[in-house]
């Protein structure tokens, strides 16, 4: 008898469902491309990584690779795609990746883009290759091709002042799950590069988890900072991307190096 299964839970499954958790949800980056070290953070005790292929150094191989070493933990695995392109969210998906966020989403046409992206025909332009892929695990999934739509979770990224203010249409299109919304390059397209934590940007932010709430879908955003993290949450975020395996590194590094061997003004040893 041929073996039959369903993939591992998706995005979306961690706000409805057996699988929802009543709290905000809490996820990392993975950024470095390393199996490794994705394995490592799927296993800390988070709802999700996302591992990060716009701004990573990663391919279609490494990417598997770090799908791979999440699956065996009880963590979601989100992958961040370059950009709103039908080839690469199609070769994405084929991967097994379930949750996809789309960056640089400025307009409803973009989101129904992205929407178009991850659906079989005659619904969307998704090519069809379930049998060759590990979406499907080789067609091991019952009626995967008539079942797709239950398993992916497509987030959309708001990263930009143009789209914060097209937050409401974005949200409002079929297929979109939810949003994301990226506070540095939304700074940077407000003339406030670096400045995540501007009052101006702040609101911004603010604004658009508000309307993309109104709009009944579920909304996140990227906050380092735990102040910043704990302010979006009681503002309303569903979930919050808190960290970054790369940043992680380097600041324990730094701390490190701060303690055994002192700053760089010279003068030995930090005392602790």
């Amino acid at each position: 008898m041929p073996f039959r299964l369903d993939p591992p839970k998706s995005f979306k499954d961690l706000f409805a469902g057996e699988h929802a958790v009543d709290r905000t949800v809490a996820g990392m980056f993975v950024c470095s491309g390393d199996a490794g070290a994705a394995e490592i953070c799927a296993g800390a005790g988070l709802d999700y990584v996302l591992i990060d292929a716009e701004h990573g150094p990663v391919n279609l191989e490494s990417v598997l690779a770090q799908l791979r070493a999440v699956a065996g933990y009880d963590c979601v695995s989100v992958v961040r795609v370059p950009f709103n392109d039908p080839v690469l969210i199609k070769q994405f998906l084929d991967l097994g990746a379930q949750s996809l966020i789309v960056p640089m989403v400025n307009t409803a046409d973009d989101a129904a883009a992205a929407v178009s992206a991850v659906r079989y025909a005659p619904a969307g332009v998704r090519g069809v290759g379930s049998a060759l892929a590990r979406s499907a695990r080789w067609n091991r999934v019952p009626d995967y091709l008539a079942r797709a739509d239950e398993f992916i979770t497509l987030l959309v990224q708001i990263e930009s002042a143009e789209a914060v203010a097209n937050a409401a249409q974005i949200a409002a299109v079929d297929g979109i799950d939810g949003v994301f919304i990226g506070p540095s390059d939304l700074a940077a397209t407000m003339d406030l590069l670096g400045q995540q934590d501007h009052p101006d940007v702040v609101a911004a932010v603010k604004r658009t988890i508000a309307d993309v709430k109104a709009a009944g879908k579920i909304v996140g955003v990227n906050a380092f900072v735990e102040s910043q993290a704990r302010e979006y949450i009681a503002a309303g975020a569903d979930f919050v991307n808190v960290g970054a395996d790369v940043a992680i590194l380097a600041r324990g590094s730094e701390a490190l190096a701060a303690k055994y061997i002192g700053d760089d003004s010279g003068t030995g040893p930090a005392s602790y």
